[in-house]
């Protein structure tokens, strides 16, 4: 695991105990699915964060949002849902916090940094499944990664991919330039 967190920190730009829990979630679930690093789209994860944690997680999996196989799903939730489509399920990884009752030190007694770094030590040397909840999801179908036809934006004359533009006034608008009238000012009374 040593290796895998100094390329991971070397890929994020810092170390911290989020890079680690994605480091130990991605791992835990690729023994857990029997699947190995994704080369292309065989393997799927739906974050729930867009925390540190993310970083490992693709370095670890090869999932990315460019090849369309890391879905963010923002919910401010420290879990992750990892599917492979070549075995057909799915496994959905929760870090639980850790008992404040743990670890050899006063943590009233550490700055920050030690904080840190103690938290860190911890979760690289914790037997794998500690601290993390597995359940075992569904894996529906997950359509793999769709190319769109992208349009050229009226206001601005930038391309954009076609499900993400808006027409507005007859004219066909990105969602940069789009006066989203709803959000803005309620809606309208019918």
């Amino acid at each position: 695991m040593r290796s895998r967190w100094e390329d991971a920190v070397s890929f994020h730009g810092h170390a911290c105990p989020g890079l680690a829990q994605g480091l130990r979630a991605s791992l835990l679930a690729l023994r857990v699915l029997g699947v190995e690093r994704a080369e292309d789209e065989e393997l799927v994860v739906v974050a729930e964060n867009d925390a540190c944690g993310v970083d490992a997680i693709q370095w670890v999996t090869g999932c990315t949002v460019g090849k369309g196989n890391l879905i963010f799903r923002n919910y401010g939730k420290p879990a992750y849902t990892f599917y492979s489509r070549s075995k057909g399920r799915g496994v959905r990884i929760i870090m639980e916090p850790r008992p404040s009752n743990e670890g050899e030190k006063d943590q009233d007694q550490l700055t920050e940094s030690e904080r840190r770094k103690e938290a860190i030590e911890h979760l690289l040397s914790a037997p794998l499944q500690e601290g993390m909840r597995i359940q075992e999801v569904d894996a529906p179908p997950i359509e793999p990664a769709r190319i769109f036809a992208s349009v050229t934006c009226q206001a601005c004359g930038e391309r954009v991919m076609e499900p993400r533009a808006r027409l507005q006034e007859g004219q066909v608008v990105c969602l940069a330039c789009f006066d989203d009238y709803e959000a803005r000012w309620g809606k309208t009374p019918s």
